[in-house]
């Protein structure tokens, strides 16, 4: 138990569909037939999380929720939340094949990280029969992890609760949290890995918490990108991550100096 023996990895946003944008256009959609607009920022900050959770956290954001009831006239109920998701799940699901590219080195540092022994676990916001069109869609383009759970599997319980890494854990049969390495691009990703006392990792290029597609980061001078991944890496930092990698090339360096830390005795959430 000296060194790291798996990798979880988050999905949209950190593996595949760069910029996290496949869930977002759709919260846009629903919120915006319902009556209320919503903006980007507010649509993304529950990025992460079990979908209808996300869909509650952003009806209790204070700005939303005054929309809401102005517009109703009265407060958000549950069966205001059972309707949006109902109208969200087939819209996603409609778009999902579009969303399931992987990101810029991902396929290369997955097969890296295996040839060196290391189990390649996920968890994500999305449910099982997301999922399954997600996974379709990034074997047939390269990538496949060892493991992959939703909250499906956990009665309901997403993120930030810890569960869908403890079960990666039995799955994958890893040694110790303190082996475990998860990467993400939101705060709940982060939230989930100090939870389950495992090194918790925020990757900035390609997030959602960049917020940009892959044209818009290329597109940029080096100045801004420079800026903006500083930006996304000292939120990550705010929110608890142990590391920020710029992107998956620099994860296998990451692990090499988590290795050193564990020799020392050293844990996750340290700090």
């Amino acid at each position: 138990m000296n060194q790291v023996d798996g990798v979880i990895l988050d999905w949209a946003g950190t593996t595949v569909d760069f910029g996290c944008f496949a869930p977002v256009h759709v919260f846009l959609q629903i919120f915006k037939a319902a009556g209320v607009d919503v903006s980007l920022e507010e649509a993304r900050a529950p990025m992460g999380m079990l979908k209808k959770d996300h869909i509650r956290a952003m009806l209790e954001m204070p700005r939303i929720r005054n929309m809401w009831e102005e517009n109703k006239g009265r407060r958000f109920r549950e069966t205001d939340i059972d309707a949006l998701y109902a109208s969200f799940e087939p819209a996603l699901l409609a778009s999902l094949t579009e969303y399931t590219q992987p990101l810029p080195e991902v396929i290369e540092t997955v097969q890296l990280l295996k040839q060196k022994g290391l189990k390649i676990g996920s968890t994500t916001g999305y449910t099982d029969i997301m999922m399954k069109i997600v996974t379709a869609g990034a074997q047939e383009k390269g990538y496949t992890p060892d493991f992959w759970i939703t909250p499906d599997s956990t009665h309901s319980y997403g993120r930030p609760y810890p569960y869908m890494i403890f079960r990666n854990i039995e799955a994958l049969r890893l040694s110790a949290p303190w082996t475990v390495v998860k990467v993400g691009d939101t705060a709940a990703d982060i939230q989930e890995g100090r939870r389950a006392g495992v090194w918790s990792v925020g990757i900035a290029i390609g997030s959602s918490q960049m917020g940009l597609s892959h044209a818009e980061f290329v597109s940029l001078p080096e100045a801004d990108k420079t800026r903006i991944i500083r930006k996304t890496e000292e939120a990550f930092l705010d929110y608890g991550a142990d590391f920020t990698i710029k992107s998956m090339k620099e994860l296998p360096a990451l692990i090499e100096r988590i290795n050193t830390l564990i020799g020392q005795g050293k844990r996750p959430n340290a700090k």
